[in-house]
């Protein structure tokens, strides 16, 4: 039998690269809002992020969604975001 080919996605914090299962998506849909997608199935543009407490933090501190999703993302939604992540570790 073949063996299944895993998915790996990288980390937009660290540029590390792992499987899709170990990641958190981070999805921008298509109406504009930004949230933690904890299913990894939520309609809109997605980034990788590790479960990672320093990735998490990274990702507030140097805005890097701001990057991905070629919008400004006000601060609050970065708090919700980093609070969504490290609540539900």
């Amino acid at each position: 039998m073949k063996e299944r080919k895993i998915p790996l996605r990288t980390c937009i914090a660290c540029r590390g690269e792992k499987p899709k299962r170990e990641m958190l998506r981070i999805v921008r849909s298509p109406e504009g809002q930004i949230f933690a997608d904890f299913s990894g199935k939520a309609a809109g543009r997605g980034a990788y992020i590790c479960r990672d407490a320093a990735c998490v933090k990274k990702l507030a501190r140097a805005k890097l969604l701001n990057k991905t999703f070629s919008a400004p993302v006000p601060d609050e939604v970065y708090a919700r975001i980093e609070e969504e992540i490290l609540a539900g570790k």
